[in-house]
């Protein structure tokens, strides 16, 4: 079976699910796209959005339904990852398409950035699927891991099931707007941290005033 074909039969799959469970298939299907198994966001949410644009589903359940999805098979492969061990990661991994290099790769990430590269590698392509395994074989703090990879889970999601509303019928050609999509995930994310800078200094001026 050619790869096309192959591809086409999974976007079907995705989306029967998604049509016949609603918020239930969304939330499996992305367990599953964070848990290791190769199944697009970039299908589940966009086409969730068209639902939406429909009238079929809601917006705020969809990107919640797909943002708790997230954070279960994120904290499932976790515990995978720190239960299980790299050794035996890098011998099995093989047989869920996961390669020592992505490993490698998501390491060299967290040792560059630590905890927060479990947010920022939510909205990065080829990464977001493995980020969850280097973070459990590094004893990465659970609370930290959880709270930041639903903050970034929430920003992805909403970007591509807005992107699905827009599109319409239309939805399956989210891919000519990835650059887009991640341009405006990258510049959220900025904004999002400077504001929390901006509001940690700020509170921390008020105390220091206060104590005077």
């Amino acid at each position: 079976m050619a790869i096309t074909e192959i591809l086409t039969s999974l976007v079907q799959i995705i989306t029967s699910i998604i049509s016949n469970l609603g918020y239930g298939g969304i939330f499996f299907l992305m367990i599953l796209e964070s848990a290791l198994i190769p199944i697009p966001s970039e299908v589940i949410m966009p086409f969730s959005g068209y639902l939406v644009s429909v009238g079929k589903l809601g917006s705020v359940g969809v990107v919640l339904a797909g943002s708790f999805g997230n954070l279960v098979g994120s904290i499932a492969t976790y515990y995978l990852g720190l239960r299980v061990g790299r050794a035996a990661i890098i011998k099995y991994g093989k047989y869920v398409l996961f390669k020592r290099k992505h490993l490698e790769y998501t390491e060299r990430l967290f040792e560059k950035y630590g905890e927060k590269i479990a947010f920022i590698g939510r909205l990065l392509p080829g990464v977001r699927t493995y980020i969850s395994l280097p973070a459990g074989i590094g004893l990465t703090g659970i609370v930290k891991f959880a709270v930041y990879t639903f903050a970034g889970s929430l920003i992805w999601n909403a970007l591509l099931t807005y992107a699905g509303i827009e599109l319409g019928i239309n939805w399956k050609h989210i891919d000519k707007y990835s650059g887009y999509l991640y341009t405006t995930a990258i510049v959220s994310t900025i904004a999002i941290i400077l504001w929390i800078l901006y509001n940690t200094r700020r509170g921390n001026k008020s105390k220091t005033t206060t104590k005077i």
